[in-house]
């Protein structure tokens, strides 16, 4: 095997991945290395197979609508959780398959065993050491779950574990209230099982914007129990688990844990660079050329901590891959912030979050759904939706949602806020009646009529004031 590279790439993820696409496209003189299952967490244990768990749910959850809609025998539908189940692994296998063809295609360039860094250009794997002109870190994460917990055995599930389930228990608890938490929570919960969610902090979601998160809360509670504010304790039963948190003492079958991933740099040897690490074992970087330091190593993905998604994760391999064999590493303009949380209704995030305004410089408008026109027809009219815009100009800033096809009008809004859009801007394109994005023209309505200056022009013509017609 050589062992001279131009670049070594640790980790075949999502940024290990999209960072050899890069480097392939300049030399051929690169290495893939990975310890552990191939296939990206997105596509193992993420993103996808999750998504295929909630679409099973919303479908089964949807029976509840029908008696209003006039649709009859709802009440003889039924659910076979293990087939269910067996759907999901069988779409994660073929998502995993097509992700297996990258690296295969590879051959010697990609190679299966636990790397170890000695300098910023050399590598050691077994008794192999390689030399290299510059290091991409892709190493990605994996689900923290605190030590004491361990010994719950297999009544402890992570993401990691979880797909692997060939039925569901009837009663569970879900630790943490992210993304992850959220998602599964109320997707276990619309298939038949009893959930009790539990977060250390308020916040659900990561939602800062106080309405915001009282509608979610709100949303949420009406299908499952939600305990925030206290530290949880788990331990083992005769037949389950114990779950403690402040006034709640609870038994269930299951839990999943969902606090948070941890970067996968454990015995990587990043102590070997000579930069300081902070208390989390991460070297410095900088998040525009995802350069450690001075050194000829980059790290990318979830091995920064950073930004833990995977449009994040593909940009910061396409980062690392460039600036690997370039002379002088380049500061790229990262994208709009933007956060998605695949829940019903749906919540999500964009550019500047209302925890990162200055309340006296900006303007809010908002819509609350509950009686928004097409939400109301489709029985989705929950949630409320805060849109923020500079009180200067009218500069789009950012948003906070919950809201029904809260993940189109999140893409909607991160254009206008990439393409530095006022909301006069905004307003001026059509909006098409009755859709749910006329929500989210309300919302900026209630800023235009707060801003000193108003346009002639279409972006001025005011809503009906009617459920029908707005």
């Amino acid at each position: 095997m050589t062992t001279n590279f131009d670049v070594i790439i640790i980790g075949a993820g999502s940024a290990g991945l999209a960072a050899v696409r890069e480097v392939r496209k300049q030399t051929e003189r690169f290495l893939l290395i990975n310890d552990g299952p191939y296939g990206t967490t997105c596509a193992r244990v993420g993103c996808m197979p999750s998504k295929a768990l909630i679409e099973a749910a919303n479908a089964y959850h949807a029976r509840n609508k029908a008696e209003r809609f006039g649709i009859r025998g709802s009440e003889h539908l039924s659910i076979d959780v293990a087939v269910v189940l067996q759907r999901v692994r069988a779409l994660r296998d073929r998502f995993v398959g097509r992700v297996l063809k990258a690296t295969d295609a590879m051959g010697v360039r990609s190679i299966a065993g636990r790397a170890r860094l000695l300098s910023p250009r050399q590598v050691a794997v077994g008794d192999d050491i390689l030399e290299t002109r510059s290091i991409i870190i892709a190493t990605g994460s994996r689900p923290v779950v605190p030590t004491a917990w361990q010994a719950l055995g297999e009544r402890l599930l992570t993401t990691d574990t979880f797909f692997e389930q060939e039925t569901l228990p009837g009663r569970m608890a879900v630790i943490g209230l992210g993304a992850i938490g959220v998602e599964m929570a109320q997707a276990l919960s619309r298939l038949g099982v009893d959930v009790h969610a539990f977060g250390k902090g308020e916040r659900i979601a990561g939602v800062s914007d106080p309405a915001v998160a009282k509608a979610v809360r709100k949303a949420l509670e009406d299908e499952f129990s939600i305990h925030t504010g206290h530290e949880v304790g788990l331990c083992a039963t005769a037949d389950g688990v114990r779950v403690q948190a402040g006034p709640v003492d609870i038994e269930v079958d299951r839990v999943l844990v969902a606090v948070g991933r941890k970067p996968n740099l454990d015995d990587l040897g990043i102590e070997t660079l000579g930069v300081s690490l902070d208390k989390r074992g991460l070297p410095p970087f900088d998040r525009n050329s995802l350069q450690i330091a001075d050194l000829p190593v980059f790290i990318a993905g979830d091995a920064n901590a950073d930004a833990s998604l995977l449009h994040e994760a593909a940009d910061e391999g396409y980062i690392a891959g460039v600036n690997a064999l370039a002379s002088e590493p380049t500061r790229f303009c990262r994208r709009t912030p933007l956060a998605i949380v695949f829940s019903d209704p749906g919540i999500a995030s964009v550019g500047q979050r209302f925890s990162d305004l200055n309340e006296a410089q900006c303007l809010i408008g908002s819509i609350d759904f509950g009686s928004q026109g097409r939400a109301l027809t489709a029985q989705r009219n929950q949630g409320l939706m805060r849109v923020y815009a500079s009180a200067d100009d009218g500069r789009l800033l950012g948003a906070e949602i919950c809201a029904p096809a809260a993940e189109h009008m999140a893409h909607l809004l991160a254009l206008a806020v990439e393409r530095r859009l006022a909301v006069h801007d905004f307003l001026a394109m059509p909006f098409y009646h009755p859709v749910l994005e006329e929500g989210l023209r309300s919302a900026l309505r209630e800023i235009a009529g707060k801003l000193s200056h108003r346009r002639p022009d279409l972006s001025a013509c005011e809503a009906y004031q009617a459920e029908a017609l707005d």
